[in-house]
């Protein structure tokens, strides 16, 4: 169960953006759709903990992350949260397999051997044994995707935020990983919240649709609504 409501504001010298948004589902893999600067990106963020949110919750499973109104407020580390952003932001001196292990360490604490075996078998899971020892810059595009979205899943997350997932692959490889992250997604039956402006995204993977514009939500629409296509192709 996903239950959230978010109010925050960001602004520079030249304007301010204003986010209003909430939702309540049970649906396993939830899309926000909608163009560029209608504050997708930013819901996965307040959700993660990454911004400050003004008023609102996050509530994900019962667990409460976030409630202004009580003053909690859980740093990004302690949300469960699992995050593939839409550049992956690997680290580019890092092996593929420390990028995985990353978020299991720190400078006070080391791999646990359950944790290496997680890691070793989240490897193993997405094809990744040969490249192991590589670093990002050597890699294709599926290949840091697939990378991205191991370290994503190594510290058990308990919602899965991702971020314009395939943005920067081409046709035929934006088939293919559809289609794994889809298997995946069912085995591992963990709740997803799908950024994209991609109607094939949204129709090959979501459950339920938030069209969202001007950073609030224009209509919400369950996948097997006969109008959702019309509705992706018609919205702005």
């Amino acid at each position: 169960m996903i239950d959230i409501r978010l109010q925050l504001s960001v602004q520079d010298a030249r304007r301010r953006f204003d986010l209003d948004i909430a939702l309540a589902t049970d649906a396993p893999v939830v899309a926000l759709y909608g163009p560029s600067g209608a504050g997708k990106s930013l819901t996965l963020q307040a959700i993660a903990g990454l911004l400050p949110v003004r008023a609102g919750h996050v509530r994900l499973n019962g667990h409460t992350l976030l409630d202004t109104a009580t003053g909690t407020c859980l740093p990004p580390e302690a949300r469960g949260v699992g995050y593939l952003f839409q550049h992956y932001a690997l680290f580019p001196r890092l092996s593929v397999r420390d990028n995985i292990a990353f978020g299991l360490t720190s400078w006070r604490r080391r791999l646990t051997a359950d944790d290496a075996a997680r890691v070793d078998a989240l490897i193993a899971s997405f094809g990744l044994e040969a490249l192991a020892h590589s670093r990002p810059a050597t890699l294709s595009g599926g290949q840091q995707q697939r990378v991205a979205l191991a370290r994503a899943l190594a510290c058990q997350p308990q919602v899965l935020l991702l971020d314009e997932p395939f943005a920067a692959l081409h046709t035929t490889l934006r088939r293919q990983l559809r289609a794994e992250l889809r298997e995946l997604r069912q085995r591992l039956a963990i709740p997803t919240l799908l950024v994209s402006h991609d109607p094939e995204d949204v129709l090959a993977l979501a459950d339920e649709v938030l069209l969202l514009d001007g950073g609030g939500v224009q209509a919400r629409l369950r996948a097997d609504d006969p109008g959702l296509r019309a509705a992706l192709e018609a919205a702005p």
